[in-house]
């Protein structure tokens, strides 16, 4: 699920997008030392991990593979793999997906991709289908193989994406008044968007298959982590008899988990004082007869949660993401921020006044985390409006470092994309009899591939396959940006070309880091769209909905065309023809265009403080929203309302940022090489700038703690369960926050029947 956080894709990307499905350590990401595969065929009917292990101890110590080679010992699929039954399984993975990122990303800002919970859950139910339908109905029953698995994974990753801006970039219109009185009233609207681009990252990622997965991967070494995890997990669960032991044993990891979790989720609801958060510093205070210090730990959100999707996230991610993260809000939240209220720079808001029949004991218990309006401004700012500004210039100068020291895969993409078209126009110039000898002369330079390419040229999408789509996509986004947002054909260029722009950026960035940085990339295309607008007068309410629109468009884009590309990447290694996958990416985009829009609307008649920007309290974070909806503000607002004390810190920030970036790159190497390991992740602390929920980070500790510790001690038992059970826990936790929208809806959810028992200012 694409650790995507809409901060980041980890490929957690908080605010971003993250995916917390990808092994701890990717520092050796140019070589895959995995046990579970290398499982020999075994006449055994069952087997257990000790069974598991010994023939692993008898047969291999190590199994090492070439990560820009694809599987040569796959078994053979003699019927074709585009079935009903994967498509309709991987659509319904992918759903669940989708529907657990809008809980999870309004919550905490994070979203997840679907592609191990697709492959792992895909697996099990299409099997069952196939050894109970007879094999007489060719499309539904009969042999289930790799490539299958890799199609319904493959539906399952579309049909989970462009959740991000729904989480974002859409509540932040409403919280400012820029479109309707409500999500049901902008459906429609919404849908439209949605369509052109998410259908514009599905027809851009085609062509760059070729770019970065067999042009420059080799090269610029562009593992893409979580998808090559993710085909090596399919690739195990189809070795003979021991891969259905092990996908059996995985599949029951992962559906305790997602149970587990599912059930606390919901049943927490109702005593969210014991069973969801430890609020410790404020039993302190209370212990202390409500006179001692401890309540200003509590002001500052220091307590415990027990989110499983946090606790999963760590154990994908591993110690120096999620460590990064907890030293990154210890910074923000118990060093910087406490300075800037002490030093009466930043300023914090009483949660009870006089009035309150709680202000007596409670009346010191203070708020450090609004975005609201009277929070965000130059004079007496939030310390959260304070440190936004240094934790969004630090993830984009972070990006931008990262992406220059990778300048090759410019040249090369851009090389090849040159080579490429002029192929594909000699190729249509020979099919209408003219010999188009210039571009004939061009195409015959291409260097050969610096990876060979597993698919034949009859299993490849073909550019009149996807170049019309491209271009129509383009003309229907200048439409529904024109006629329903009132937005300039220039404008709407501008967005579309930093569409493409980024979208390079983030498959990059995944490729290498298995991050995405759509926070980056959202933040920046929101700056250079305002700047655009700064110069023709428009009022501010037009400037603000061309500024979150125009962002929107360009995070669907790059999202769709990013989780896509990674698709490609586990298709490559499985040896499966990119035309099918193809084509099941473009039918889960139709489910992601349609679910997405209606989950959001879901959510917001349950818990209408979503869209509320005058709402006091809110069961949600939405750090998204507020991110997005401050970056709108401050740069349609020709008075320049940041703070220039953040100004200032934010530059020195980013500068030192990137520095850390070139040391990691440039110092840490040969017999320091081992530093990497601990050097901290600097695109994870401008996170915990962002986010005020320190909770999150010390959740993904946890996790990632725990996991180190099971990995260590007995590896053969993570290897088949570890992940299997992290995703469980994220896609268990965003389900169990879907039942209780619906629960807030029919008036049974813990707001009305539920206690505060043991939570600050209701402990008495």
């Amino acid at each position: 699920m694409s650790t995507n956080p809409e901060f980041v894709n980890v490929n957690v990307e908080p605010m971003g997008q993250v995916n917390p499905m990808v092994p701890a350590n990717t520092e050796k990401a140019n070589t895959f030392n995995t046990p579970e595969h290398a499982y020999p065929a075994t006449d055994e009917k069952d087997l257990d991990v000790e069974r598991v292990k010994s023939l692993d101890t008898e047969h291999h110590d190590d199994f090492t593979i070439d990560p820009f080679k694809p599987f040569d010992d796959l078994p053979e699929e003699g019927r074709n793999i585009l079935t009903i039954r994967a498509l309709f399984v991987g659509l319904c993975c992918g759903a669940l997906v989708n529907a657990s990122n809008v809980y999870l990303g309004l919550k905490t800002g994070w979203t997840f991709t679907a592609n191990l919970f697709g492959a792992i859950a895909g697996f099990a139910v299409v099997k069952f289908i196939s050894k109970a339908v007879p094999t007489t109905f060719p499309l539904i029953g009969g042999d289930f193989g790799p490539r299958e698995n890799n199609i319904c994974q493959t539906a399952a990753m579309a049909s989970g994406g462009l959740s991000n801006v729904f989480v974002s970039a859409f509540p932040a219109m409403y919280q400012l008044n820029l479109l309707g009185a409500a999500p049901k009233d902008d459906y429609w609207t919404i849908v439209a968007l949605a369509a052109v681009s998410g259908y514009f990252g599905f027809f851009f990622a085609t062509p760059l298959r070729k770019f970065f997965i067999i042009y420059v991967a080799r090269e610029l070494r562009l593992i893409f982590p979580t998808a090559s995890a993710t085909a090596m997990t399919i690739r195990s669960m189809h070795q003979a008899v021991t891969g259905a032991a092990i996908a059996k044993m995985k599949m029951t990891g992962l559906s305790i988990a997602f149970g587990c979790a599912l059930i606390v989720r919901v049943v927490s609801q109702y005593v969210l004082g014991l069973m969801w958060d430890w609020h410790i510093f404020a039993w302190f205070y209370i212990w202390g007869n409500y006179n001692n210090k401890a309540i200003v730990m509590e002001n500052w959100g220091w307590f415990l949660e027990f989110t499983p999707a946090f606790i999963g996230s760590g154990m994908l991610v591993g110690l120096n993401v999620s460590v990064s993260f907890l030293m990154g809000s210890v910074i923000a939240w118990g060093i910087i921020g406490p300075t800037l209220v002490a030093k009466n720079i930043a300023f914090g808001i009483h949660i009870y006044d006089e009035e309150s029949p709680y202000f007596e004991n409670w009346g010191d218990y203070m708020s450090y985390g609004s975005l609201g309006l009277k929070a965000c401004n130059k004079d007496t700012p939030s310390p959260r409006y304070w440190l936004l500004w240094p934790g969004v210039l630090l993830m984009i100068v972070v990006s931008f470092t990262e992406l220059a020291l990778q300048w090759k895969i410019l040249w090369f993409a851009f090389k090849a994309l040159y080579r490429g078209c002029a192929a594909g126009i000699y190729a249509l110039g020979h099919a209408a009899g003219k010999e188009l000898k210039f571009f004939g002369k061009i195409s015959s330079q291409a260097e050969a591939d610096l990876v060979e390419d597993p698919a034949s040229e009859d299993d490849q999408v073909k550019m009149w396959m996807w170049a019309p789509g491209l271009f129509i996509t383009i003309i229907c986004i200048c439409v529904v940006l024109g006629v329903q947002h009132n937005m300039p054909v220039g404008m709407s260029l501008l967005s579309i070309f930093l569409a493409f722009f980024f979208s390079f950026v983030a498959i990059q960035c995944t490729g290498v880091t298995d991050i995405t940085p759509l926070t980056a990339a959202s933040k920046a295309s929101q700056i250079i769209l305002g700047g655009a607008t700064k110069g023709e007068g428009w009022d501010v309410t037009h400037a603000q909905r061309l500024n979150l629109i125009g962002g929107a468009m360009c995070n669907m884009g790059a999202n769709q065309s990013t989780d896509l590309v990674c698709d490609f990447r586990t298709g490559f290694l499985l040896r499966t023809p990119p035309k099918l996958q193809w084509f099941a990416q473009g039918l889960g985009t139709i489910v992601a265009v349609f679910l997405a829009p209606a989950m959001f609307q879901l959510f917001a008649t349950a818990y209408p403080c979503i869209i509320d920007i005058n709402a006091e309290t809110c069961v949600f974070g939405i750090p998204s929203v507020s991110a997005w909806r401050a970056t709108a503000v401050a740069v349609t607002d020709p008075t320049f309302p940041i703070p220039p004390s953040s100004g200032f810190f934010a530059i020195a920030f980013s500068i030192f940022g990137s520095l850390m970036v070139i040391i990691r790159h440039y110092v840490w190497v040969g017999r320091l090489e081992w530093v990497k390991a601990y050097h901290p992740n600097m695109m994870c602390i401008g996170l915990a700038f962002v986010l005020s929920q320190t909770q999150y980070g010390t959740a993904m500790t946890i996790g990632s703690a725990f996991a180190y510790v099971w990995q260590k001690k007995w590896p053969e038992h993570f290897d088949i369960y570890g992940y299997a059970v992290a995703a469980g826990l994220i896609a268990g936790e965003g389900i169990g926050g879907v039942i209780n929208a619906v629960f807030q809806i029919a008036g049974i959810s813990g707001s009305v029947y539920g206690t505060n028992v043991a939570c600050p200012g209701a402990c008495e």
